[in-house]
């Protein structure tokens, strides 16, 4: 019997099973369904701990770039909303209270609510398990050329709020909103009338009343009959009552229409445009007022629709930003986590490597961060390095891959189901010239046919192709990389290859399919390593020593390898390109054995090999194999040559080198004797004369 996994969601329970197995039967639909992969498990598992964690976190979210970031935020937040559903219908079940709507009808009773109660944070109130999510995602690199980039995070988050409930609501907020306070005891009630607010709107109203009545009793003073000097002293009454009463609502209504239209994104982008105020220290505390103002007022959405509300604001694109733009960003972060009870969680979505080296490498952070990764792990409340793509997850991504190319057979399809050829044309003035244009439309037909079947089998070898990458019995997927950009170009890569393989052995004689896709894996996988033993075989083979056909690629590799060890100083950027060294020895030594035959067959259909790589290691061994000059003969040292030289026999001329060979000449360099000595021992280890 094999485990089974059990991975909730807010429809039920669904059961995963280990990865020999392929699908499951559900108990309830009696149909079959696929299971689930590993990066569903991950991310099941980190988004249940985020609907129960408490705030403010900041979840650091690790991998490197291309590992499918986005793809699993997506499976993440498509979590967390259904585990928020789900734990609002056992909310409903529970206290059978629905939560108070914010749109609609709702709409004039929150505005009531702002007004003229005060909200009371109760033992009722945490003790509510229904939770609502607020996601909204920055991206970095939108702001990268900006001078401020952390201001662009406080104003995208104060944007997505205000956006999302209304303007109105935060502007009446703002001007007559009042923080939330804490209960005194054990008492059960979430609101409190705001005396004060009614007591002070009762007093405007009643003055207004009372002046607009002044100024009625006034005109009325002035008939004919009444006296002159009590009509104008009511007058003056009325005026100065209507007046004051009217000046404070219009100061209130005011207040609120600027909020309105003035919102915090404004405000903040003022005060950075501010260079003066920018450099005082009062500027940040500035932004954390408004920070605090935004939290007290989700603090008083939470009570009013009864349910805890979480604001989840998605990083990325940082590692692709400057140093110092990346600084700004975690302080603010910093800034707005500084409130412990603010209901904010950051998904901080980088590459830590790339990331600790901004830190290192800001000038602004020498002594506070000259490590990046201590730096990092004192903002990160929750780390979460991304894992390697499991099997099933690396064969799921590429299963899609390939079926985003499934027009391949389209133009096969659509080729069969056209008309049949066009119908010959009026007759021709002769046999001869009505012949000669039936002879044409056969030979369009015949070369149509022709090449239909061409398209039709290069279309198979495609398929078959790309079957070999996610088919999960064949072995050639675990050379396949992590990285989501790197599938996508060794899928788009395949089709090329193979129609190039077409064009060039038009009877399909050569490579088979696998083999084709084999060969884009390698190219993209180890370029430098493939460029390399390419090198060494264009070299012999210039140099008249080329190897056998049948000689494998490896053992190529193995013979030159010490060679490539002494150039890693000079290749290091490329062979950074390479992966695994331990597989490139597995896919070359055992899985795909490719021949020197093989290889110079698919050299001409590679496309996604830069050549380059390969001109640089042709001219670094073309450099290496230089002879260096025979060093200059000193005047001092010719004497004692010509003295030696009267002791043979006369008329012998001999060359300087041929001394220096010699036992006695162990001070001359080693290089200087191994260029002139095979020269001398092709003359029978006589002393070669001078030309």
């Amino acid at each position: 019997m094999h485990k089974h996994y059990t991975v909730r969601f807010a429809k039920g329970a669904l059961p995963l099973r280990t990865p020999t197995e392929g699908y499951f039967l559900d108990p309830e639909l009696g149909q079959q369904k696929d299971i689930l992969t590993e990066d569903d498990v991950y991310c099941s598992c980190l988004a249940k701990t985020l609907c129960h964690v408490p705030v403010p976190v900041t979840v650091g979210f690790y991998a490197p770039f291309g590992c499918r970031l986005h793809m699993m935020l997506d499976k993440i937040t498509a979590l967390m909303q259904q585990e928020a559903a789900q734990r609002e219908a056992e909310e409903l079940r529970r206290v059978q209270w629905q939560p108070r709507p914010v749109r609609g009808w709702g709409f004039p009773r929150l505005l009531w609510y702002l007004v003229f109660l005060q909200p009371v944070i109760t033992e009722l109130h945490l003790r509510r398990k229904n939770v609502k999510f607020l996601f909204i995602r920055f991206s970095a690199w939108q702001y990268a050329g900006t001078d401020k980039l952390w201001a662009g995070l406080v104003t995208t988050l104060c944007e997505g709020i205000r956006h999302h409930y209304g303007a109105l609501p935060f502007s009446v907020y703002s001007v007559l909103g009042n923080k939330p306070a804490a209960t005194p005891g054990f008492c059960q009630r979430e609101w409190h009338c705001r005396r004060r607010v009614c007591l002070a709107l009762l007093a405007l109203l009643a003055a207004l009343g009372l002046g607009v009545g002044l100024l009625y009793l006034s005109v009325g003073a002035r008939a004919p009959g009444h006296g002159a000097a009590g009509g104008s002293l009511l007058r003056v009454f009325g005026g100065a009552a209507t007046t004051l009463s009217g000046s404070g609502l219009l100061m209130a209504v005011y207040s609120v229409g600027k909020h309105l239209f003035v919102s915090q994104r404004k405000k903040i982008e003022r005060l950075v445009s501010r260079e003066k105020f920018g450099s005082q220290l009062g500027f940040m505390c500035e932004v954390k007022k408004e920070v605090e103002l935004l939290t007290d007022f989700l603090c008083f959405l939470e009570i009013y629709q009864r349910r805890r509300l979480r604001v989840v604001l998605e990083v990325t694109g940082l590692d692709t930003c400057y140093p110092e733009r990346v600084v700004g960003v975690l302080n603010a972060i910093n800034t707005l986590l500084s409130d412990s009870h603010a209901p904010f969680i950051f998904i901080l979505v980088v590459d830590p490597s790339i990331l600790a080296a901004c830190l290192e490498s800001a000038g602004s952070m020498k002594g506070t961060a000259d490590n990046g990764y201590l730096f990092l792990n004192r903002t990160v409340t929750l780390p979460f390095s991304v894992p390697i793509m499991g099997r099933r997850t690396k064969l799921q991504f590429l299963h899609d891959a390939v079926q985003s190319r499934d027009d391949l057979l389209y133009r096969e399809m659509t080729r069969k189901l056209r008309p049949g050829g066009a119908g010959v044309g009026g007759g021709g003035r002769g046999g001869r010239g009505e012949g000669a244009q039936l002879l044409a439309v056969e030979t369009q037909a015949a070369a149509e046919r022709a090449q239909s079947r061409i398209d039709a089998e290069a279309a198979r070898r495609i398929q078959e192709a790309l079957f070999c990458l996610h088919d999960e019995r064949d072995c050639l997927y675990e050379y396949v990389p992590d990285n989501v950009v790197s599938m996508r170009r060794i899928v788009n890569t395949v089709p090329i290859t193979v129609r190039l393989l077409q064009q060039q052995d038009g009877d399909f004689a050569g490579p088979t399919p696998r083999q084709a896709v084999a060969w884009v894996v390698l190219a993209n996988q180890w370029p430098c390593r493939l460029s390399w033993v390419l090198q060494c075989l264009e070299d012999r083979q210039q140099a008249g020593g080329a190897p056998e056909a049948g000689a494998r690629l490896w053992n190529v590799f193995c013979d030159n390898s010490r060679e490539l060890h002494s150039m890693t100083k000079a290749l290091q950027n490329v062979l950074d390109l390479d992966g695994d060294p331990e597989l490139f020895e597995r896919f070359l030594g055992a899985d795909f054995p490719f021949t020197v035959a093989e290889a110079q067959t698919l050299l001409r259909c590679t496309v996604n090999l830069d050549h380059s790589i390969r001109r640089r290691m042709g001219l670094i061994r073309a450099v290496s194999t230089l002879k260096p000059p025979s060093p200059p003969k000193s005047p001092a040292h010719d004497a004692p040559h010509n003295a030696g030289g009267a002791n043979h026999a006369p008329g012998a001329n001999h060359a300087p080198g041929a001394f220096r060979s010699g036992p006695g000449s162990g001070h001359v360099p080693v290089h200087a004797g191994e260029a002139h000595q095979p020269r001398d021992q092709g003359h029978g280890g006589k002393p070669r004369p001078m030309a």
